[in-house]
C-alpha cells in the first residue's frame, strides 16, 4: 500500500500547500529579521507582503474547509476506508498505518464509523480466529501495534461486539474533540492572526521610519 494509492488529489494538494506555507514562513522570518537588523526597506516590504499573503491564504483555507467540509469528509472517508481494508503490519505503508494507529489510540476510537469497519480488512477476513487492531483495544499497552487476539475469544466468527475494543468511530471522536476544544482552537487561530497583523504593522512602521530618516539625511540645496 503506497501513499499514492491511499491519497486523494485534494488531500495531497492540501499537504503540498501546508509544506509550501511552512517553507514560506521560515523564509519570511529570516528576511524580516535581516531587514529589521540592517534596516533594509525592500526586505521589510517583502516581509509585509509575505505576511499579508499568508494571512489571506489562511482565511481562504478556512472558508474552503467550512464550505467544502462535506467533500473533504467524503475524501477522508475514502482514504481511511482503503487504509483499513489494506492494513497489513508486515507490508504496506508503515507511516500511514502508524498515523492511523496513533489516531485510534489518542481518541480512543476504532475504525472510521465504528469497530465493525475492520471486518472488511483482508487479513482479518482470512483468519480462523478473531483479530482486531491493537490500537483499538481498551486495555492493551499503547506501544503495541499490528493485530491482537481477544483475551477470551468466543468463536472464530466473533464480531466487533465481543472484541475488547472501543466502539466509538474515529469520525465521531474527531468531531467530538473539535467541539470540546473549539474555544482553544479559535483562540489559537485568533492569536496567530493578531501576531501576523502586529508583524505587518510593525514592519510597515519601521519601513516608513527608515524612509523618513533617509529623507532627513539628504542635504538641502
Amino acid at each position: 500500500l503506497t501513499f499514492t494509492e491511499t491519497s486523494s488529489p485534494s488531500l495531497k494538494n492540501g499537504a503540498y500547500v501546508l509544506i509550501g506555507v511552512g517553507a514560506l514562513t521560515m523564509l519570511m522570518g529570516f528576511l524580516g529579521c535581516l531587514g529589521a537588523v540592517n534596516e533594509i526597506r525592500c526586505l521589510l516590504a517583502l516581509y509585509f507582503t509575505c505576511l499579508m499573503v499568508i494571512l489571506i491564504t489562511q482565511v481562504a483555507a478556512g472558508l474552503v474547509i467550512y464550505f467544502q467540509k462535506e467533500v473533504l469528509r467524503d475524501e477522508l472517508s475514502k482514504v481511511v476506508g482503503d487504509l483499513i481494508v489494506n492494513y497489513d503490519p508486515e507490508n504496506g505503508d508503515a507511516n500511514l498505518q502508524d498515523a492511523w494507529d496513533y489516531v485510534q489510540k489518542q481518541i480512543s476510537c476504532c475504525g472510521l464509523n465504528g469497530a465493525e469497519d475492520w471486518e472488511d480488512n483482508k487479513i482479518i477476513k482470512n483468519q480462523s480466529m478473531p483479530l482486531y487492531p491493537c490500537s483499538c483495544s481498551v486495555n492493551v499497552n499503547t506501544e503495541t501495534t499490528g493485530f491482537c487476539k481477544p483475551d477470551s475469544p468466543q468463536n472464530s466468527t466473533a464480531s466487533p461486539d465481543v472484541w475488547p475494543v472501543h466502539q466509538q468511530g474515529c469520525m465521531d471522536g474527531v468531531w467530538k474533540w473539535l467541539k470540546d476544544n473549539l474555544g482553544i482552537i479559535l483562540g489559537v487561530c485568533t492569536g496567530v492572526a493578531v501576531i501576523e497583523l502586529l508583524g505587518m504593522i510593525l514592519s510597515i512602521s519601521l519601513c516608513k521610519s527608515i524612509h523618513s530618516e533617509d529623507y532627513t539625511k539628504v542635504p538641502k540645496s
